[in-house]
């Protein structure tokens, strides 16, 4: 090795932001290899120097300073060491070198050898390093092809992996289109860095509000919870620290434009933006809109709401195979039944005395102050007749 190789490895620092050092230090470690294998030792005291300045290389034997040699290949006797510099202590080390006439072609080939291995682990390793500390943010990629129903996106200089449970259903993954992808982990392997990506993930809608609404990217609207059905529906509750701010308007932007953004990337879902209180009845009636609620009923100890709705918006709160009531429970926290006006108050003549009953707040008889605890009551339809119970899992 020479100068003009040194020079190489300060252009390759320069381009490819690869340190020197780490190239040297490789270099150094496969020298001392070769060196062992040529020697048929396998001496763990040998060393490598290799002078950044002009390439110059020297091989050393280290050994111990000791009173009386017991393995010649690792000790020196004091008294030899002191002909040399009486500074010389028991305990101290020597390095000793070696002839290396014959190793010069050898070094430049496993230079070489070397030199290209640690430029693919360096770049590797800085791959790594840059995204590991993105996990949990979103990158824009491009599809790159698909193989075995997994999805290969370059993203930068390296490849992240779209597998098939983090895939849209709905959606197609077309090769050279691009999509705002979630960094849900990144792994470092043999074969180098995996970053697994997701478009499913319930964060991935955060992270685009993030960009659009500058609300929240500053922390004065922060969205409270939310609740996905990748490539369906997503309900988001948002709250806003500032009283002049109104954190529903401020997600949706002028005329529609920020979340209609948000809708483009996420290809076309839907999206419901609610206002979040510190009143769960209020959060439960606005997680179920477009219906309107009557009443909500709280069973504490169960963890469940009774959510009572006009007979002609029954479908509407339960919502298209139950959705809605069930990103709405999701949002919530609570476990939600959805019973439509007739079925919560519907009680026969026979079982009913209503002489003394009296009218609610809303102009509906209570069968509370009638019925015995069991009476009257009428269970959710199935899904099959329209009705549902949704429940979410903390």
């Amino acid at each position: 090795m020479n100068k003009e190789f040194i020079a190489a490895l300060e252009d390759l620092e320069r381009e490819k932001n690869i340190p020197k050092a780490e190239i040297l230090d490789a270099v150094s470690r496969a020298l001392i290899s070769a060196y062992k294998g040529k020697n048929r030792t396998n001496e763990e005291n040998v060393y490598v120097e290799i002078d950044e300045t002009d390439g110059s290389i020297d091989v050393l034997r280290r050994k111990e300073v000791v009173e009386v040699v017991e393995d010649p290949d690792t000790q020196v006797s004091l008294a030899e060491m002191r002909e040399f510099d009486e500074g010389f202590e028991i305990g101290d080390v020597a390095d000793f070198p070696f002839p290396v006439e014959d190793f010069t072609r050898i070094a430049a080939q496993t230079a070489k050898q070397v030199v290209v291995q640690a430029i693919r682990d360096a770049e590797r390793g800085m791959v790594y390093r840059e995204y590991k500390d993105r996990q949990g943010e979103i990158v824009t990629g491009t599809i790159q092809r698909m193989g075995s129903g997994t999805v290969y996106v370059t993203i930068g200089r390296t490849e992240g992996v779209l597998p098939v449970n983090e895939q849209v259903r709905s959606e197609r993954y077309t090769p050279n289109s691009r999509m705002k992808l979630y960094i849900v982990e990144v792994r470092d392997s043999q074969k180098g860095p995996q970053i697994f990506l997701s478009r499913t993930h319930p964060n991935l809608v955060k992270k685009l509000f993030e960009l659009e609404v500058p609300e929240i990217k500053e922390g004065i609207v922060t969205i409270e919870s939310l609740a996905r059905e990748a490539g369906s529906r997503t309900k988001m509750a948002v709250r806003s620290s500032d009283e002049s701010v109104d954190p529903v308007g401020s997600c949706v932007g002028n005329r529609g434009n920020r979340v209609q953004a948000v809708v483009d990337e996420l290809m076309d879902e839907k999206i419901d933006i609610i206002p979040w209180t510190d009143e769960l009845e209020h959060n439960i009636k606005n997680a179920l809109s477009p219906a309107q609620v009557e009443k909500i009923i709280f069973d504490e100890a169960e963890n469940r709401a009774t959510a009572i709705v006009p007979d002609f918006q029954l479908s509407l709160a339960i919502g298209k195979e139950g959705q809605n009531v069930r990103l709405a429970a999701r949002l919530c926290g609570v476990r939600i039944d959805i019973k439509s006006h007739a079925q919560y108050y519907a009680v026969s003549d026979d079982l009913l005395d209503i002489s003394n009953a009296e009218l609610d707040e809303d102009g509906y008889y209570n069968p509370a102050d009638f019925l015995d605890d069991d009476a009257g009551e009428t269970e959710a339809l199935s899904e099959n007749d329209g009705s549902e119970e949704a429940a979410i899992e903390e």
